[in-house]
């Protein structure tokens, strides 16, 4: 399968160097581009793309209310936000993975690694660069707790409905393990891991495992580390 890529970011020398190189591997190529958020977000309706690459900062519509639009269109939850920035901090990580980003990356990462994102994302799976650890994500949240417009009444209700099993996995992926990780953990195959996971994103209405760990977090299912 051909992975399809949207490019959105306001500069278009930077778009033009991502293009030539998704477009130089044999599974990718860029399906469209895009100079603001709201560009964006009509083009992904147009394309529906695998994975969109999105800057965070542009004018008018910019890359966290472009990502929030994409994420809440039900006819487009097949679509990955993988978002791309100069600007890794803490703030900017918590309000993508909010937002509906299925993963964050610096823009000063390498190539590969850009390329390594993109497969990620469109296999459904969570990516943070390093910078973006699961750790820094839990301190932000403890810290700043979860947004109004982000307060869900029903999702309490919906944590009650996970088995013992799917909360102890759900706690693993918070944690940032993968699935091969946990199901050394918890002794079981990386099949049954894959199936819990599933299933507790379907409970909780996740689109991937990125959105786990908000909600794993957000919920005071997994507490915050002290350092």
């Amino acid at each position: 399968m051909t992975v399809r890529v949207l490019l959105a970011d306001d500069q278009a020398l930077l778009r033009s160097a991502f293009r030539v190189l998704v477009d130089s591997e044999p599974d990718m190529e860029v399906v469209a581009e895009a100079s603001d958020g709201a560009e964006a977000v009509r083009l992904t309706g147009e394309h529906r793309p695998d994975v969109v690459l999105m800057d965070i900062r542009m004018p008018g519509t910019d890359g966290l209310a472009a990502t929030r639009l994409i994420s809440a269109d039900p006819e487009l939850a097949g679509v990955r936000v993988v978002i791309l920035t100069t600007f890794e901090v803490d703030d900017y990580v918590v309000q993508s993975l909010r937002a509906g980003a299925s993963g964050f990356l610096g823009k000063g990462s390498e190539p590969e690694e850009l390329l390594n994102a993109i497969r990620i994302a469109a296999g459904g799976q969570a990516l943070l660069s390093p910078a973006a650890t699961t750790g820094l994500i839990s301190r932000f949240l403890a810290q700043e707790g979860p947004a109004d417009g982000d307060r869900d009444p029903a999702r309490g209700e919906r944590l009650d409905s996970l088995t013992v099993r799917e909360r102890e996995v759900l706690v693993q992926v918070a944690g940032g393990h993968s699935n091969d990780e946990i199901a050394e953990r918890l002794e079981v195959s990386p099949l049954t891991v894959k199936t819990h996971v599933n299933r507790a994103m379907a409970k909780l209405g996740a689109r991937d495992r990125a959105q786990l760990v908000v909600i794993a977090y957000e919920s005071g299912l997994v507490r915050p580390r002290v350092d």
